[in-house]
């Protein structure tokens, strides 16, 4: 009954509630204005991506943003460390664990992220490096951050275990290095030019020595050492008068046994043994030192760099010619064991190891014997000697004077503490003068002029050209040819008069040449000379293998003043002898220019050699063969009786040798000109290859009385084993006396004599 009345009474209200009352009209009430308020957004905050701030100072150790990384620290684990120990111990590890970037390219870290627990003010991020050692491979470590909120960003709670987790109470690394033994250097006949073996210090002691029997000593410590009687006289008299200890040079132990019975005959000479990697075997050089190069002690400003190498801090790296480039080769592969030690020392684990690897041997294209006397060759002078086979590229002989001995850079070395001085000399004997002496070519550059001149199609064989003592096609320019000077000298030398273009080449003339980069510059062919070169291969590096080698310049005239001086290689024009001698070999072959090269091949102590010579094409001469067989025809003139170094075309034509070359004689600036010869063979035999020779004499006067007889002597050698003495020479390797440089003989230091 309760539940009926109810129901009742709903169903009332719900009518009531449906039926609309009666509206009443009332008066309109307009409301007092109020001001608006703008919805009210609630402020929300996101917590950021605790994996991106493990991700970002991951990325920051990669590039070893060490600041970076300090930056992203709590303010607690910044107050622990200071940013200098922070750092620190990274390097440490770096260093210890030789961490690099891997040949391919590779970072030396690389990670991975799994996962991350986030609470409101604190987070943990998962992750895995690897990191990759030069020395024991790969090192994988799983590890977990932790980071706290601090102004809305996430922070690291910093420990040693972010760096390794073995890192541990105050655990560090330690490495245990294998060393390899360094591969030789071999000539192109497997004659060491650098080995592990035992060298000879050779001295005198002065107060011991017999000066009733000098000049007989100074003949056989000339044929012991190779320093002539004449370098070597004045300091034996002055150190003699205080009876001082004369460092003379070193031999190999071999050598020096060979010499035994010669030299027993003499008192005070001194030989003091030593073990090494020994450069064989000149005494005052060794041979082809700008070839091979020197080694020496790692620096204490390049150890970081080296150890990230995997080389222990001790070690000696190359510094220079092969011993640098080929390093990767001759050091072999470095291995180790890296070791994780408590604070005790004692070995907690190992972490990774790997074993060494051999290095490999370089065999290089030079010929020991021949490479011996062309460094004769240029006893008594600075100035260098490039010889390359015509047709393949190979270098035979690369001479640079003066030279020195690599072994001096070997501390067990006894004379080493008296003679590296002279190593570092203001004459520089450790500058490679075949590829880092930049040099104005002078006439030989003409032979670019002309082909330029040729290619142009403004001058032709039969072109001629009245040469006279001056020039006086261009007002303000006031140059002479080479016939004045010698007119002045002599008071009969005439002007080689009216002359074809081969015919100016055969006889130097310099007005026929300023003529041609005149007139090549007003026709508005601005570059076609500089273009010559560039395609004659100057101005840029030959690619041979030693990382020292400059480019030399090629500038553009900028005005006719600059064209006329550029067409003889004079102004701004800079070459190297490498650069020359190449040039020449490609006029010589018909128009190949070769990359020049050392390297004959590389051998791994077991198995095949992994590399071996070929010829490298590295650009074509942009002259036509026709222009070529002129430029060639011309060369061969200036060997011929009337050409400027007919001297020594008599000399090759008495020897059976058909020759071609190129005199030039090239203001330097200061003192006399730079002498230069350049020039090839071409007598097609097959059992001895043509070659091409560069020869550059640093202020020594002209090119046909210095450097020509050089080159001269320099062929005989390659085809018959020998020569004639020079004209300024007594015999093959020992000058006339006076000597061509006469020096003050420097005031002695005191030295002591070995017991």
């Amino acid at each position: 009954m309760k539940i009926r009345l109810f129901a009742i009474f709903w169903i009332v209200m719900i009518l009531v509630g449906c039926n609309r009352p009666t509206q009443i009209s009332t008066p309109t009430v307009t409301p007092p204005p109020t001001a608006t308020l703008a919805d009210v957004q609630p402020i929300t905050t996101s917590t950021p991506d605790p994996k991106q701030t493990t991700r970002d100072y991951l990325e920051a150790w990669i590039n070893e943003d060490y600041p970076a990384m300090y930056a992203m620290l709590t303010q607690v684990s910044r107050d622990a460390i200071s940013e200098e120990e922070f750092t620190q111990k990274y390097r440490q590890v770096m260093n210890e664990a030789a961490l690099n970037d891997l040949e391919d390219g590779s970072d030396f870290l690389s990670y991975q992220i799994h996962s991350a627990l986030t609470n409101p003010g604190s987070a943990q991020v998962s992750y895995r490096v690897t990191l990759h050692s030069r020395l024991v491979g790969d090192i994988q470590a799983d590890t977990i951050m932790d980071l706290s909120i601090d102004g809305g960003e996430w922070q690291v709670q910093w420990n040693d275990t972010l760096i390794l987790p073995q890192l541990a109470g105050g655990n560090h690394l330690s490495m245990d290095y294998r060393v390899p033994s360094r591969a030789n250097i071999y000539d192109r006949s497997v004659h060491a030019l650098v080995a592990q073996a035992d060298g000879v210090a050779i001295g005198l002691n002065t107060a011991e020595v017999d000066m009733d029997r000098e000049e007989s000593l100074l003949m056989e410590m000339w044929r012991l050492t190779g320093i002539s009687p004449e370098a070597l006289r004045p300091q034996l008299e002055a150190y003699q008068s205080y009876g001082w200890y004369l460092p003379v040079g070193g031999v190999s132990a071999d050598v020096a046994a060979q010499h035994s019975s010669a030299l027993a005959g003499y008192s005070g000479i001194i030989q003091e043994s030593f073990r090494t990697r020994y450069y064989f075997d000149g005494g005052a050089t060794s041979i082809a030192p700008h070839v091979t190069g020197f080694m020496s002690l790692i620096q204490p400003d390049e150890v970081e760099y080296y150890q990230r190498l995997g080389y222990n801090e001790n070690e000696r790296v190359g510094r220079s010619g092969l011993e640098l480039w080929g390093e990767p080769y001759l050091a072999g592969r470095r291995g180790g064991a890296l070791y994780v030690v408590d604070p005790e020392g004692n070995i907690v684990t190992k972490l990774a190891e790997t074993e060494a690897q051999p290095g490999q041997a370089v065999y290089t294209t030079i010929d020991r014997d021949f490479q011996m006397k062309v460094q004769q060759a240029l006893n008594g002078f600075k100035g260098a000697i490039v010889v390359l086979e015509r047709d393949t590229g190979r270098v035979l002989a690369m001479a640079s004077s003066p030279g020195f001995d690599p072994n001096l850079f070997e501390p067990q070395n006894f004379n080493s503490q008296y003679l590296i001085s002279e190593v570092y000399g203001e004459d520089q004997p450790t500058l490679n003068r075949a590829v880092q002496g930049q040099y104005p070519l002078g006439s030989v550059f003409k032979i670019i002029t002309m082909a330029a001149g040729l290619e142009s199609g403004a001058f032709t064989p039969e072109s001629t050209y009245q040469c006279e003592y001056f020039f006086t096609e261009l007002q303000g320019f006031q140059g002479n040819d080479w016939t004045y000077d010698h007119f002045l000298e002599d008071d009969r030398t005439q002007p080689s008069g009216l002359l074809t273009l081969p015919q100016g080449l055969m006889k130097s003339c310099n007005p026929w040449f300023w003529h041609i980069g005149l007139d090549l510059y007003n026709r508005g062919l601005y570059t076609a000379i500089s273009d010559m070169a560039r395609g004659f291969g100057l101005g840029a590096l030959t690619g041979i293998e030693l990382s020292e080698e400059l480019a030399g310049n090629i500038p553009d005239p900028g005005s006719p003043f600059d064209a006329v001086n550029n067409a003889i290689g004079q102004g701004n024009t800079l070459v190297t002898p490498l650069q020359v001698a190449s040039f020449v070999s490609a006029v010589g072959n018909g128009g190949t220019l070769y990359q020049p090269s050392l390297i004959d091949r590389i051998v791994p102590p077991i198995g095949d050699p992994t590399y071996v010579f070929t010829p490298t094409v590295r650009g074509m001469l942009p002259v036509s063969q026709d222009n070529i067989k002129i430029i060639q025809d011309a060369m061969v003139a200036v060997l011929g009786p009337n050409g400027t170094a007919r001297s020594t075309g008599m000399l090759l034509s008495s020897s059976n040798v058909a020759a071609a070359g190129k005199t030039g004689t090239a203001e330097s600036g200061s003192g006399e000109p730079h002498a230069w010869f350049a020039g090839y063979t071409f007598e097609n035999r097959p059992d001895m290859p043509d070659i091409a020779i560069a020869v550059v004499l640093e202020n020594q006067g002209e090119g046909s009385e210095w450097a020509a007889p050089i080159f001269g002597g320099v062929v005989r050698l390659y085809f018959y084993g020998q020569r004639n003495a020079f004209p300024w020479e007594s015999q093959p390797g020992l000058w006339k006396e006076p000597t061509p440089e006469v020096t003050d003989t420097p005031v002695p230091e005191a030295t002591e004599t070995p017991e």
